[in-house]
């Protein structure tokens, strides 16, 4: 693509350049990615020459996909708007989705709150006054029905953020679709089901790494053969990088993530290309803009090259890297709120100029509270302008080409393979989970970061500069104070009225089949139409399991 005697006279052009630029003042600050990248003043044809980036770019829909999976972009299809909701009561949540769905958003995104996310009842004393805090509560069957009344079920699809209940709660969607006439194959959507990264960054884990892993191949097993329309995991950096680290740490553990779920799975005999398909991820996008667009990029290379050049994948499906993007919630302020929805729309446009497939995006007031309606609304219409207004989806992969993106997607790359080498030397992700190795360099990582912020290296608009005192007007959700009471009168009319003769034999069949090995998923099925709770059964494999107490952390 670049004739070698041009490239000479360019580089004559930019030895002039570069002299007559010398010595000219900057500004005080850091020019360098969040990743601590460093950023040249200037990028040409002399950056991207010598890589495959720049001697061919490709084209969207072709391997490996750097330009995007699918051929013609947005101009076919705009990606799914998602906004992640839920919180307090069924009932409360259910209006939310309804309000959200009537104001033009195209896919649900359910949140939990934490009992539920740890596989508690609303009534058990762990669970004693976090109800409804972060997300709805959901004990049974019965309020996943109410969750979902009167929602198309066979026509959205439902992203769910849910890890080490993730089969027992999907479970119950999939048996509460049942029940309004919805068979499992018809259903479309989601599961997050990604219990490494709970490891890596988030902790919320139940059982040791192993079991733990085994019931994350058991949904994928399951939805191959049952639910062709779902994806039984969404392999998560999102947690990764709201825990602190850098987008380089975020795309590396990641897909390393993704590969020992592939591995685990052909282990227990499925074949990739029966399963590779339906893998889906989910990012951040945080703040520095262009890092952002090159890790988006970067990670479609490197998956599509590790299915096909390392698994022998034969079915281009396979080979691409589907992924749901967040705006970084950990980028919100709680002072000047309004600011974050200027944020918010900067993330959201690196999600979409880096070929997202499913976008949420964050409300202006949640590092105070729940999202209220209107914020929530904010946040839904910045998708929209960018869709409708904004005039990026008129072509497809727009910054493809750039020297500087080239660049930087090029060095992403290089950082995540050398990644994958250091995550080798520590014996496999599951080894490196147990001896503390992601977490101390996601640590090492966040703690560099908040240097750079306290000694005014990067600056936060309104915390460590430009900061207004004044009270804030901004608007907070409330929820309805007698939620939790109606909620614990629920689960205990409940437990009156089911076939207990029922639950308790469903629950010994659970048990019996967890102690053998068998994939979970036709008795999780069974124990919860039977209307076990979700705290019935996670104490069966809490007994069969053990619960995990790490021991780098002890």
């Amino acid at each position: 693509m670049f004739d070698k005697e041009k490239l000479n006279e360019f580089r004559q052009r930019e030895a002039r350049w570069r002299e007559k630029a010398k010595g000219a003042p900057e500004l005080p600050q850091s020019f360098a990615t969040i990743s601590g990248q460093e950023v040249k003043r200037l990028y040409t044809p002399l950056d991207v020459a010598a890589t495959d980036q720049g001697a061919d770019a490709g084209l969207p829909g072709e391997y490996p996909y750097l330009r995007g999976v699918h051929a013609t972009g947005y101009r076919t299809r705009l990606w799914t708007m998602r906004l992640f909701s839920g919180f307090g009561s069924a009932e409360e949540s259910n209006r939310r989705y309804r309000d959200l769905l009537a104001h033009g958003q195209t896919g649900l995104s359910i949140a939990f709150d934490l009992p539920t996310l740890m596989g508690y009842d609303t009534d058990h004393p762990a669970a004693l006054g976090e109800f409804g805090k972060c997300g709805v509560g959901v004990s049974s069957l019965r309020d996943m029905e109410i969750l979902l009344d009167s929602l198309p079920l066979g026509e959205i699809t439902t992203s769910m953020t849910i890890n080490s209940p993730a089969a027992v709660i999907w479970a119950m969607y999939i048996a509460a679709a049942e029940k309004k006439g919805v068979p499992m194959a018809r259903l479309g959507g989601t599961l997050q089901n990604d219990i490494l990264k709970e490891f890596i960054a988030q902790n919320e884990y139940v059982f040791p790494p192993q079991p733990s892993l085994k019931l994350v191949v058991d949904t994928i097993e399951f939805a191959t053969r049952h639910l062709p329309q779902w994806n039984s995991i969404s392999v998560s950096g999102y947690h990764i990088r709201e825990a602190g680290s850098t987008a380089q740490q975020e795309l590396a553990f990641t897909l390393a993530d993704g590969l020992a779920y592939v591995d685990a799975t052909l282990e227990r005999g499925l074949a990739i290309d029966d399963f590779a398909p339906r893998i889906s991820f989910f990012f951040n996008s945080h703040n520095d803009f262009f890092e952002e667009i090159a890790k988006f990029r970067a990670a479609r290379v490197i998956w599509a090259r590790q299915m096909r050049e390392h698994y022998s994948a034969k079915n281009e499906r396979s080979w691409w890297m589907r992924f749901h993007t967040q705006t970084a919630g950990c980028s919100l302020t709680a002072q000047q709120p309004e600011n974050n929805i200027v944020r918010t729309a900067l993330q959201a446009l690196a999600a979409v100029l880096g070929g997202t497939q499913s976008l949420h995006t964050n409300s202006m007031d949640e590092a105070l509270a729940l999202p209220s309606e209107l914020a929530a609304r904010i946040a839904l219409r910045t998708q929209q302008v960018i869709a409708y207004e904004s005039g990026v989806t008129n072509t497809t992969d727009p910054l493809g080409g750039s020297y500087f993106v080239e660049t930087l997607t090029k060095q992403m790359e290089q950082a995540v393979y050398e990644y994958f080498e250091k995550i080798k030397g520590w014996g496999g992700v599951i080894k490196g989970i147990e001896e503390g190795m992601f977490q101390r360099d996601i640590a090492e990582a966040s703690f560099r970061y908040q240097q750079e912020v306290d000694r005014k290296e990067r600056i936060v608009v309104g915390v460590n500069d430009f900061a207004l005192e004044e009270p804030l007007h901004i608007p907070i959700l409330q929820m309805d104070v007698e939620g939790e009471s109606k909620q614990l009168e629920r689960l205990r009319g409940l437990r009156r009225e089911r076939d207990n003769r029922a639950v308790r034999q469903a629950l010994a069949t659970l048990r019996e089949k967890a102690k053998g090995g068998a994939n979970l998923m036709p008795p999780l099925l069974d124990a919860v139409r039977a209307y076990a709770t979700l705290g019935e059964t996670m104490d069966v494999l809490r007994d069969v399991y053990g619960e995990y107490q790490a021991r780098w952390a002890a």
